[in-house]
């Protein structure tokens, strides 16, 4: 994947301390920023939304 963009929200300072983002028609990636040839998750388009849901709802448990 060539087009990996951070978070808007990342900012001056910490901001390389963010995820990246990079999407094709048949998946979206995220990679850690300060270890970017590391591991990347990879979903298809439709489950992208629900995880990122699940990361923000503090209800749900994560396997910690």
């Amino acid at each position: 994947m060539d087009s990996w963009r951070k978070s808007s929200h990342s900012g001056p300072g910490d901001g390389n301390e963010c995820v990246e983002i990079a999407t094709t028609a048949s998946h979206i990636a995220i990679r850690d920023s300060k270890a970017p040839t590391r591991a990347t998750l990879t979903f298809p388009p439709t489950a992208f939304a629900p995880f990122v849901d699940a990361l923000k709802d503090p209800h749900v448990h994560l396997g910690r």
